[in-house]
């Protein structure tokens, strides 16, 4: 009996292409994020403010893209719209590989998840979803100052965990 493939797991299992690589080089201490978008008008608005802030850009156009790109790269930062390349949000692919992260992966990576569903920071929905934060698109001409927020936010809950982990020697 043949079991059947999940796109994750046909991702995973492809064979390696160098020109699925994300990037070739990244400075050290430079910033990485990958955008999962669909409406053109929203991702060039979302780049524009992510290279403001100085991150490294993965724009994809499909979840196998991004899939991909994720089987490469650990990127600092995934901005997700619930939407992206499904009708049905609760079936979004990428959202299922993020939540199957080991929590050491997991915890390095800041997740805003930008949908009509929830509400903007709702901290219930993005607790539910496996996410950093949530962005609800009526609330999307604050997109920087979200991010800022959500990631300062995040530091500041994991720095003392970091801080001891790193006098341990486990990063």
């Amino acid at each position: 009996m043949e079991e059947k493939k999940t796109l994750v797991d046909e991702v995973a299992s492809d064979k390696y292409d160098p020109s699925d690589r994300p990037f070739d080089f990244v400075e050290e201490g430079g910033k990485t994020a990958l955008i999962c978008e669909s409406d053109p008008s929203i991702k060039a608005e979302m780049i524009s403010i992510l290279k403001e802030m100085d991150y490294q850009i993965t724009d994809t156009v499909s979840v196998r893209d991004a899939l991909k790109a994720m089987r490469f790269h650990v990127y600092d930062m995934v901005v997700l719209n619930e939407n992206f390349d499904t009708d049905d949000p609760d079936a979004n692919n990428v959202l299922k590989y993020l939540e199957r992260l080991p929590m050491g992966i997991r915890r390095n990576l800041f997740v805003a998840l930008v949908s009509n569903r929830f509400r903007t920071m709702d901290n219930m929905a993005a607790f539910n979803k496996s996410v950093n934060t949530v962005i609800n698109m009526e609330n999307f001409g604050d997109f920087k100052t979200i991010i800022k927020r959500g990631v300062a936010d995040n530091e500041a809950f994991y720095h003392v965990f970091k801080e001891t982990m790193k006098k341990m020697g486990r990063i």
